[in-house]
């Protein structure tokens, strides 16, 4: 056993029962717990509310867009691309995406008998996967569109729904423009589903139905459609994938990633990174600087002890390394006590979601937890480390301890 650990391990089990440093030095500990429960906090709902805010925007458009290469930057698509593509069922040349499916929108007004409501119809066909969005029906069901005949089944949005007083089963009349038309196409659909994501932008807007009927109402041939709607495994990776993706599909077909669509919020939502990085480095600061305070203390509280070790033959490096020791184990124990919290105050909100928040500001009713397992081991190893190199300064103090004036009355 190294001598440095022996002597460190001796004064950890000793305690502070009668020492003046006792009352400080659970104020640290303390201070360490409360940071790290911050810490982790900010870190794990920073990251679950981006994600789930990401997820929301993705589960309406995906996550990168294929689209005829145009001028357009409205959410109706005008100018149709065909289905005969090399990447089209097939897309083993990008390892990332999940899934391909077609899609196609068009602008139009739902008519009841009192009010009428302004909407865009997403169409879909079969294949479309409901992964993401599935969790947001609230009422009904999510429609389908297999077999020949083309469905009139549509999922609206709890809000259009109640401005229209409509509920599932319920019959509405849409009205369509198409360019070559001056007249509008009338259609009668019938309310499927209704469903809430509380992101009012995209459900006041957005109904969705068969692309068939998007088809027929744009007088499309059946290997038309608006665009494509792809799916990745990581969404952190989405700027290359778009990138590669660029440089392997026709030229007169583009690429656009969610963030290309969404970019004030995508903007709001890296701004989280930099509030999380700033609260970690104020309370590691905050919490080395009371480590800092507690290790002078037991410097001093102990300068005897100090003397009788260098008058032994210790050298100053190895008596630093005790008390860096014993401060190491004081802070891995406030870290401990707080992810001990953290992981409560996790399972609470998982089962019972007692943290709201109000979705008209955060797009989102509760507080959402996201973080790796390796994330959480990294930022603990972080502080650990940050905080002992900090420590380093006062650690020099012991050089300025001289045996003859500390002993000179024993």
């Amino acid at each position: 056993m190294r001598f440095e650990y022996f002597i460190a391990k001796r004064l950890i089990g000793n305690g502070n029962k009668d020492s003046i440093s006792r009352p400080i030095v659970k104020i640290a500990v303390g201070s360490i717990v409360l940071s790290i429960v911050i810490m982790l906090t900010a870190v794990m709902t920073g990251k679950g509310m981006q994600h789930k805010i990401r997820e929301k925007i993705s589960s309406f458009t995906g996550h990168i867009l294929l689209l005829n290469y145009d001028n357009n930057q409205s959410q109706i698509t005008l100018r149709p691309v065909s289905l005969n593509q090399d990447f089209y069922p097939e897309f083993s040349q990008w390892d990332q995406v999940e899934s391909i499916v077609p899609f196609a929108t068009i602008g139009g007004i739902l008519k009841t008998g009192t009010d009428f409501e302004g909407i865009i119809l997403k169409g879909v066909d079969s294949t479309y996967n409901w992964k993401i969005f599935r969790e947001y029906v609230v009422r009904g069901n999510i429609p389908t569109f297999k077999g020949k005949k083309i469905s009139d089944s549509i999922l609206i949005s709890a809000g259009l729904a109640a401005r229209l007083q409509l509920k599932t089963g319920d019959k509405v009349r849409a009205y369509f423009m198409r360019p070559q038309s001056d007249k509008p196409l009338v259609r009668k659909f019938t309310v499927s589903g209704i469903y809430k994501t509380d992101f009012k932008d995209y459900d006041n807007t957005y109904i969705w139905g068969d692309l068939r009927q998007v088809q027929k109402l744009y007088g499309w041939q059946d290997t038309l459609v608006g665009g494509f709607e792809l799916l990745i495994e990581n969404l952190d990776e989405i700027d290359a994938v778009t990138r590669q993706i660029n440089q392997d599909i026709p030229p007169l077909i583009t690429a656009r990633s969610i963030k290309d669509l969404n970019p004030l919020m995508f903007d709001w939502l890296a701004m989280f990174d930099f509030n999380i990085l700033f609260i970690i480095f104020i309370l590691v600061i905050i919490s080395a600087m009371n480590m800092t305070t507690v290790l002078l203390v037991m410097i001093m509280e102990r300068s005897r002890f100090i003397g009788t070790l260098k008058t032994l033959g210790a050298s100053e490096r190895s008596i630093a390394k005790i008390f860096l020791m014993k401060a190491a184990w004081l802070i891995a124990t406030g870290l401990f006590a707080g992810n001990l919290i953290v992981f409560v105050l996790y399972f609470l909100q998982k089962n019972y979601r007692f943290i709201k928040l109000n979705p008209d500001i955060y797009y989102i009713r509760e507080v959402v937890f996201d973080i790796g397992w390796s994330e959480l081991i990294w930022l603990n190893i972080f502080v650990l480390g940050l905080i002992l190199i900090l420590l380093l300064w006062p650690a020099k103090s012991i050089g300025n301890i001289s045996p003859a004036r500390v002993m000179k009355f024993d």
